[in-house]
């Protein structure tokens, strides 16, 4: 019997480790997030692009374990605010007192409709960079967009992050109204991931071997 395949992904964030473990399991691979590494401490994201911020994060991971690790680095763009929040969307309302009760999400979704305010473009996209580093110091970066537009109001209770006022037109649904399945299949994680087999000659599956 083969020995598993693992990979690290260098991330806490449960909804992130959701939705890349089911397509990988696919490839035979085993998702670990860094809540099963609980000797990695913060990893400073210095870049000023989705790709040096996910490069960085996945270097620093696979170094330190020793298996390939794979870090994203992802982003809400909106087009009417000039790309913002972009590689800051995580931390776009920390200059914002929190309401009571209010997690860090519904901040940064009130601040960002607070700037919506009577602006006619809705338009915005969801991008991500995935970057996978083996020990070794191999890497591989693949990208994936998913346009759509952004509510007057908050939509659905699935998800995470921006979800609730993204809204993907061709499905007529906000992204928070997607189960996962559906998310998968046309969010900008799901294309990423689906670039993979086609990078040169190699596959996510390969990489990890």
């Amino acid at each position: 019997m083969m020995p598993a395949r693992k990979i690290v992904l260098a991330t806490t964030n449960a909804g992130k480790i959701r939705e890349l473990a089911e397509p990988l399991s696919a490839l035979g691979i085993e998702v670990l997030g860094l809540s099963d590494f609980t000797e990695i401490g913060e990893i400073e994201e210095t870049g000023n692009t989705f790709a040096e911020n996910a490069l960085i994060k996945a270097a620093a991971v696979a170094k330190q374990i020793g298996l390939v690790a794979v870090a994203d680095d992802s982003g809400l763009c909106v087009d009417a605010l000039q790309g913002r929040p972009g590689v800051k969307s995580a931390r776009f309302a920390d200059d914002v007192a929190a309401l009571p009760g209010e997690n860090r999400d519904q901040r940064n979704i009130r601040k960002l409709l607070d700037l919506m305010k009577g602006k006619q473009d809705r338009k915005a996209h969801f991008e991500t960079c995935m970057a996978a580093v083996a020990p070794n110091g191999e890497k591989l970066v693949v990208s994936g967009q998913w346009p759509g537009q952004i509510l007057q109001k908050p939509r659905g209770a699935n998800g995470f992050g921006y979800d609730p006022v993204f809204f993907d037109s061709a499905l007529g649904k906000a992204a928070a109204e997607l189960n996962l399945a559906e998310k998968n299949a046309v969010s900008h994680r799901g294309r990423a991931v689906c670039v993979w087999p086609a990078m040169g000659q190699k596959t996510l599956k390969y990489f990890c071997q």
